[in-house]
């Protein structure tokens, strides 16, 4: 595989993540992508705003390749998790936009540079924060995939609305008479499990 194969699967995994992740906000309210659907708190545009933040600062600043963007929930007075909410004041477009132009910086890195070259991650301890451009971009990759399962999750909570993009839902064809039946089948195995290890 040649460095250019390598790069060409890297990006094509890390875009179809993004790509997923954002088309979770399609159809909804402003208060619907914002509203918090966990304890913790993690909301749809949270994590859109999240991964922008991520992939701006692992495929940009860590290698010497600053965006310029401003991010003031990042700043030495913030509060604490300020990437994972977005305030009535930032728009959708303001956040879906960043996470665009993210992209866009990302992508230029991940063409500029070899995947073997080192970068510094600037909030990582000194004596281990060197990283190659390889495993920066599968990082991201993780942690982008990850969060779109969360918002997966979320979405399907919200309105049953469930896949990966709206040519492929990735599920089993079935009406909802038997996604209930299958729920509900699932729901008596985990009570016989249950039952057989108690002893009961």
């Amino acid at each position: 595989m040649t460095a250019w194969d390598a790069k060409a699967d890297l990006r094509f995994y890390l875009q179809s993540a993004r790509d997923a992740l954002v088309w979770k906000l399609d159809g909804l309210s402003e208060y619907d992508i914002r509203r918090p659907l966990t304890p913790t708190g993690t909301n749809l545009l949270g994590l859109v705003k999240h991964v922008a933040t991520v992939e701006l600062g692992y495929l940009g600043d860590t290698f010497g390749r600053p965006s310029g963007e401003l991010l003031p929930w990042l700043e030495d007075a913030a509060e604490s998790n300020g990437d994972m909410w977005v305030t009535a004041e930032e728009s959708r477009e303001d956040i879906v936009g960043l996470y665009r132009r993210a992209w866009a910086h990302a992508d230029a890195t991940i063409d500029a540079l070899a995947l073997d070259t080192v970068g510094r991650v600037p909030w990582w301890p000194d004596d281990r924060d060197e990283v190659t451009l390889h495993h920066a971009v599968v990082r991201v990759i993780a942690d982008t995939h990850r969060h779109a399962g969360h918002a997966d999750i979320l979405r399907e909570l919200m309105d049953g609305s469930v896949g990966m993009n709206k040519s492929n839902d990735s599920m089993p064809p079935g009406d909802a008479a038997w996604w209930e039946e299958y729920r509900s089948r699932l729901e008596r195995a985990a009570q016989e499990a249950d039952r057989l290890s108690s002893g009961h």
